[in-house]
């Protein structure tokens, strides 16, 4: 191990071999710690990043844990300081920003690939529950999406008021709800049906349809349209009406 001035050089050619590996072939071939070290030698100049982001691949568990945790959790690994979190949370950020430009003013009623990959990587792996609408035109063309609610999801927590609000303000004619299950399973509460069946209720009353409600795991997701439930409701609000 070679040191000048307290640097360990053996560090410095190791990160750059790292570095033109991505330049040369981007990350294929790399281990999810060989990404997070990439990331994490960003903002950490000279020094060896290969046992930080060893750490916190052990202490979060898998690379999508990593890009959700908290930034205070970060700094509590050796050798992950404020800067280092700043380029995790950056690059997260940044690529759920491109997801969401891919589905904007396309059609994900008919054709969800997009919108679950999007979703997938938004909401999937985050260690709270959250609840997203994606707001379409007339045409069933994305024109944003939002997060409406976070923590976890009780009829008590979601209020179709504030969601028939934001539907209104973005002129939306139809909405997919999606939320996430921190604990990977994808089935539905009792909950889950009862917020979606008041907000197709409260929703249908203003004109704007709810086409689909995902439940999104780590792994899969649970679509309230396929097994019938969205129709369901939709027909006792006519009975009803």
């Amino acid at each position: 191990m070679t040191r000048r001035n307290g640097v360990n050089h053996n560090g410095e050619g190791h990160r750059k071999r790292l570095k033109e590996r991505f330049l040369k072939d981007g990350l294929g071939g790399f281990h999810d710690y060989e990404v997070i070290e990439l990331l994490l030698s960003l903002n950490t100049p000279r020094k060896d990043c290969k046992q930080s982001a060893k750490q916190l691949l052990k202490r979060f568990k898998t690379f999508q844990g990593v890009l959700e945790a908290p930034p205070q959790s970060l700094c509590e690994i050796d050798g992950v300081g404020p800067a280092n979190c700043l380029g995790i949370r950056l690059i997260k950020q940044a690529s759920d920003r491109y997801l969401q430009h891919r589905i904007i003013e396309k059609n994900v009623v008919e054709n969800q690939s997009d919108l679950i990959e999007y979703l997938n990587h938004a909401i999937g792996f985050k260690n709270r529950e959250v609840f997203l609408a994606v707001f379409l035109d007339a045409k069933n063309r994305v024109l944003t999406s939002e997060i409406l609610f976070k923590g976890t999801l009780t009829t008590s927590s979601v209020y179709p008021r504030e969601v028939v609000i934001s539907a209104l303000r973005h002129n939306a004619a139809a909405v997919i709800f999606a939320h996430n299950h921190p604990s990977g399973e994808i089935d539905p509460s009792v909950s889950d049906i009862r917020i979606t069946k008041r907000l197709c209720f409260a929703l249908k009353c203003v004109g704007i349809l709810v086409h689909e409600h995902l439940i999104v795991g780590q792994h899969a997701s649970y679509s309230f349209s396929a097994h019938g439930l969205i129709s369901e409701f939709n027909r006792e609000f006519d009975r009803l009406a």
